[in-house]
């Protein structure tokens, strides 16, 4: 990692170096607070967790060619691997592991003339990414966030991963209360922001929807003076920003300067669009399912002309993008159709997985799970998707609900389809397997800590009923 020696390491996280002085000019060729992750010459963050301690791996760290350790004491020989001497490793000591990777990540990020564009909204932030990500991969060499390492921790682990030779970086940046969005800021200092809408979650930190504009917007006083905000203009909150550092905002999703029309659905296989700027109009080719991807798709097409892109090379770009794991993926088993949008929910995001689960021209079944940091509201806002089935005729062939939160949903559901409510993911699948049948459409969906991508893989290798 360019510029980063274990003597500029020491003074960015405000340690105490002890070593030999003769490697205080090496450069750490990487960093990780994972041992299973450590490259030789790398730098090794030791951390305390709730269920384990990083300072125990220490041996195997060093053993494995570790150039630098930052711990969080004073090292002993018991530290080390057997024949291995203290005056032989270097360690720097800090009083916390954590804030040692924060303000190294931040420094590093300093460091480095790279873009950034900072990706942060209730719902769509990781598709967005993507969709962001494969556009300005048309012309630049785009870095993005790995899944959804999008906290602080995350965040700044992305952020070492950053090299000389990348021009773009598109990280998301995820909140759950009040400060981290400021801390997030801190250490990406994005270049451009993108707001994707403000909706109903982190209810019960946040409060309501105007606590969560406040939390998403601490990143504004972090832009540089020529930063630029893409903001979701048919959001009644983010419409009514009209300045940002000095500059009016960028819309998309509006009807004055970014709008769609012209849109055929190709199902489970994409949409085709026509999205109107008053730069130039783009022929969407968006192979990843569902309608919102039209949203994700403009705030890209911004995105991409904020940096100087061709008409041509954004619709190369959207044309490119592809789905990720857990994110809407569309997959084909011996059995099934599975759309995998098993990694988070909310309730709008689960209306969203329903529209899309609705184009398919199979039976169709609805997998849906408890969704969480809802608040004091939480069983009336599950309650709201099942009665949104009905009002908006997206209802499945079949419902099946797990969960306590979301026997809610089955209630709401009452008298529009099939329905099965299951407590917990152990009982569906010894006892609800037989609702499904040979060419179903599937769709998962519930919040992370339901844990249902075991469900997507206890499907996904089904071969019979039986």
């Amino acid at each position: 990692m360019k510029g980063l020696t274990l003597s500029v390491i020491a003074k960015a996280v405000n340690g105490v170096y002890h070593g030999p002085k003769e490697k205080l000019d090496k450069e750490i060729a990487g960093a990780c607070f994972d041992s299973r992750k450590l490259v030789k010459d790398g730098l090794f963050f030791a951390t305390k967790g709730e269920r384990t301690n990083g300072h125990k791996f220490l041996p195997q760290v060093y053993e494995n060619g570790a150039l630098c350790c930052v711990v969080e004491r004073e090292l002993e020989e018991q530290d080390l691997p057997e024949g291995m001497k203290l005056e032989q490793v270097s360690y720097i000591v800090v009083p916390d592991s954590f804030i040692a990777i924060r303000r190294l990540a931040m420094y590093y990020r300093k460091s480095l003339d790279v873009k950034v564009v900072g990706v942060t909204g209730s719902v769509g932030k990781t598709s967005t990414k993507e969709l962001i990500a494969a556009v300005l991969s048309a012309k630049f060499r785009v870095f993005k966030t790995e899944a959804n390492h999008n906290n602080i921790l995350g965040l700044s682990m992305m952020i070492f991963e950053l090299r000389p030779e990348h021009e773009v970086a598109v990280l998301e940046m995820g909140i759950s209360d009040f400060g981290e969005m400021a801390l997030l800021a801190s250490v990406a200092r994005p270049d451009i922001g993108v707001i994707t809408n403000i909706g109903q979650c982190h209810l019960e930190n946040l409060g309501d929807r105007d606590g969560i504009l406040l939390a998403k917007t601490e990143f504004f006083g972090y832009l540089p003076k020529d930063g630029r905000v893409v903001l979701n203009g048919g959001d009644d909150k983010l419409a009514a920003i009209s300045q940002v550092a000095g500059q009016a905002p960028v819309f998309f999703n509006d009807e004055k300067t970014c709008f769609a029309d012209k849109v055929v659905s190709r199902g489970l296989l994409g949409t085709e669009c026509v999205i109107h700027t008053p730069e130039f109009d783009v022929n969407a080719d968006i192979p990843v399912p569902g309608a919102h991807q039209i949203l994700n798709a403009m705030a890209a097409v911004r995105v991409g002309q904020l940096l100087g892109m061709t008409k041509e090379q954004i619709e190369e770009g959207i044309r490119n993008t592809e789905t990720i794991k857990g994110r809407g993926k569309v997959m084909e088993t011996p059995l099934f159709t599975l759309i995998d949008d098993a990694y988070n929910a909310n309730p709008v995001s689960m209306m969203a997985g329903l529209r899309l689960l609705s184009e398919a021209d199979t039976r169709t079944v609805a997998i849906l799970g408890d969704m969480f940091e809802l608040g004091t509201d939480e069983r009336a806002l599950h309650r709201g998707v099942g009665e949104g089935m009905k009002e908006e005729g997206i209802a499945p062939d079949v419902l099946i609900c797990i969960g306590d939160l979301a026997g809610e949903i089955y209630e709401g559901a009452e008298g529009v389809c099939e329905r099965y409510h299951y407590p917990d993911k152990e009982s569906f699948l010894d006892e609800g397997i037989g609702h499904l049948a040979k060419g179903d459409t599937i769709l998962l969906k519930a919040s992370h800590g339901m844990a249902f991508d075991a469900l997507v893989k206890a499907l996904e290798g089904k071969t019979s009923l039986e």
